[in-house]
């Protein structure tokens, strides 16, 4: 606390701002939210294991939702009689010295570490940012016991420029030529996205994609971010591993994507080409996973796609330019009309002036203002939510990126201030709409998100959905 009042008053314009949080999970999700937003690390400070634990699901969000959050929680005092300042003062300090701190979510972490001595804090941060700021992104975990904290050391500095993120390559040749092929020469090609949306610009970079060739399908899984807009022939909409369109398909595209299928529900027929393209094709972090692909490369995925159209504009050209592709355009537009006359066709309210989820969501959207951002958790009708909304800004539809309930209450907070703050202050940024089930409402903890707006003057309309029960436990879509 000391250090934090030293920094607010010695360097005001270049400190962090400090928001106190009742409660850990709200604290994590607003940091996620913000992160979201901006693309760059927060930070959490946190106490001990029993603050450590007190994060629960947020942890598992922020991994899933591949959000850059530091995390630091200090450990009991190592010593006991006075040894070094910060030794062992209060009875709390023998109950809350765990054998492993970190352990406790180390494997939602993308790295985790103790700052042992004073020396080198500055080294052992950057490198947790470095791992958190590098892709795929993620939450990182510090530690420090009091005596490190309460160490005295000479004022030294780093230099920054060398605590840079690992940047992702390209395709090689041989490997842009295959995919480009794959899916020029198909039939019915299906480019499935998961988290390409988090890059803004990869959006537009989709969408020149899907213009080049004709007939090219995508189908949004929003792993957290919108990708794919709503307004274009391609747009297929939002599924959760499960679509018509991955049963036809003869090439599939799976880009950056956790989940492009559910193998139990759906999955592609036995004669269909498959090539992966993520930031983590193998999935490190998930001890199942595995799809049917021919290929699969590690790439940027605003590059791989960049130099897919780049190279079918260069050397298929001839492919495209017949009257097949120009007929294959003509269908996307009409069945995306269909699809548009279909989600528009359930806005009905009741004959009694009761109304379901279509209709609210279709008069909330009409109500806020276009480039609304929309932080949603509504589980079972996020579909729904999706559909009736129709985002077609990148960046305007962030997703709770894992299962962990209540992460839209800090979360909405979190985007709030972050655009905020890139609009140059309070309430100049855009208007945040958080759309939540009532079961999600009540993880979220509610009294604590809006202890924080009231004090941070942080506006967020708020849209509960009543489903009259928790019917989150479906098969194919379950969260805890």
């Amino acid at each position: 606390m000391e250090a934090i009042v030293k920094g607010q008053n010695e360097k005001a314009k270049n400190f962090p701002r400090i928001i106190t949080c009742p409660n850990e999970m709200v604290a994590l999700s607003i940091a996620d939210g913000y992160a979201r937003v901006t693309n760059k690390p927060q930070a959490v400070i946190i106490h001990v294991d029993v603050g450590t634990q007190g994060l629960g699901a947020a942890v598992h969000n922020a991994s899933c939702g591949r959000a850059p959050v530091l995390i630091f929680a200090g450990l009991s005092p190592c010593t006991i009689e006075g040894e070094y300042r910060g030794s062992r003062t209060e009875y709390i300090h023998w109950l809350q010295d765990v054998p492993d701190q970190k352990q406790i979510i180390a494997q939602y972490c993308r790295y985790t570490g103790e700052i042992k001595r004073g020396r080198n804090v500055k080294q052992l941060v950057n490198r947790a940012l470095t791992l958190a700021t590098s892709d795929p992104k993620g939450p990182v975990y510090l530690v420090g016991s009091r005596e490190a904290m309460e160490e005295e050391i000479e004022p030294y500095t780093v230099n920054q420029s060398f605590w840079t993120p690992a940047e992702l390559g390209a395709l090689k040749q041989s490997q842009l030529q295959q995919v480009s092929e794959l899916l020029v020469d198909a039939h019915e090609p299906l480019l499935i996205a998961g988290y390409v949306g988090r890059n803004r610009s990869a959006v537009a970079s989709l969408v020149e994609l899907a213009n080049i060739i004709k007939g090219l399908r995508v189908l949004d899984t929003t792993g957290s971010d919108l990708c794919f807009p709503a307004d274009h022939p391609a747009w297929l909409g939002l599924k959760y591993g499960e679509d018509e369109s991955i049963r036809t398909a003869d090439a599939i595209l799976v880009l950056d994507c956790d989940v492009p299928w559910i193998n139990t529900q759906c999955r592609p027929r036995k004669d269909a080409k498959i090539i992966h393209i993520d930031v983590d094709p193998l999935k490190h972090q998930m001890p199942v996973f595995y799809i049917d692909a021919i290929a699969r490369f590690r790439a940027d995925p605003e590059s791989a796609i960049n130099q897919i159209t780049s190279y079918v504009r260069t050397h298929l050209q001839d492919r495209l330019s017949t009257q097949t592709f120009d007929n294959r355009w003509r269908n996307l537009q009409h069945k995306h009309k269909q699809r548009i006359e279909d989600i528009v066709s359930k806005v009905i309210p009741g004959e009694d002036g009761t109304f379901d989820c279509p209709f609210l969501i279709s008069q909330v959207r009409k109500a806020c203002p276009p480039d609304t951002i929309w932080a949603v958790e509504a589980v079972t009708n996020s579909v729904i939510a999706f559909d009736q909304i129709q985002a077609t800004i990148p960046g305007s539809w962030i997703n709770c990126g894992g299962g962990g309930l209540g992460w839209s209450g800090g979360g909405a907070l979190g985007i709030k201030l972050a655009t905020d703050a890139q609009a140059g202050g309070t309430n100049k940024g855009k208007f945040v709409c958080q759309i939540v089930g009532d079961g999600s409402y009540l993880f979220s903890v509610p009294g604590s998100v809006y202890w924080i707006a009231q004090r941070y003057n942080i506006p967020v309309l708020t849209i509960v959905l009543n489903n009259k029960g928790k019917a989150c436990e479906v098969p194919g879509k379950t969260a805890g």
